[in-house]
C-alpha cells in the first residue's frame, strides 16, 4: 500500500511542525489539525493513506478518536493505516487497547523526522 496522504493530529506545535515540515519535504501530502474535535472530523470526512494521531489532545483524547474511528467490528478507516504518538505514561491496559486499534504505538521522545520517514516507508510495504 503506497502512503501519500497523511494526517497528523497533534496539539504541540513544535512538534506538529517538525513532523509536518519533514513530511511534505519527503513529498507526502499532509493535512495537520491541533484539537482532537478537528481531527476527528477531518479523518471522517478525506481518506488518508495514514494519521499520525497524539494520545493528549485539546477537546477529546487519541483514544477516543481511535475507538470512535474503529469500534468494535465498525471501521470508519479501512485503507488508512494509524501510528499513535505520545509521550504520555498510560496504563498497561490503555496502551493496549489502543496497540490492539492502531498500526504502530511509538514513544515520541523516541522519534526523530527521519526515524518517522523510515517507519512510515516500512508500513507502505
Amino acid at each position: 500500500m503506497a502512503i501519500k496522504t497523511i494526517l497528523c493530529i497533534e496539539d504541540d506545535r513544535l512538534i506538529g511542525e517538525m513532523y509536518v515540515r519533514s513530511l511534505r519535504k519527503a513529498g507526502y501530502d499532509v493535512d495537520w489539525m491541533i484539537s482532537g474535535n478537528d481531527g476527528l472530523v477531518a479523518a471522517r470526512n478525506k481518506p488518508y493513506d495514514l494519521i499520525l494521531l497524539d494520545v493528549m489532545l485539546p477537546e477529546r483524547k487519541g483514544s477516543d478518536i481511535l475507538k470512535t474511528l474503529r469500534s468494535g467490528n465498525h471501521d470508519m478507516i479501512p485503507n488508512s493505516k494509524v501510528l499513535v504518538l505520545t509521550n504520555f505514561e498510560q496504563d498497561e491496559e490503555s496502551r493496549m487497547a489502543m496497540e490492539h486499534r492502531a498500526d504502530g504505538y511509538l514513544i515520541k521522545a523516541d522519534i526523530t523526522p527521519r526515524k518517522l520517514l523510515g517507519i512510515i516507508e516500512q508500513l507502505a510495504k
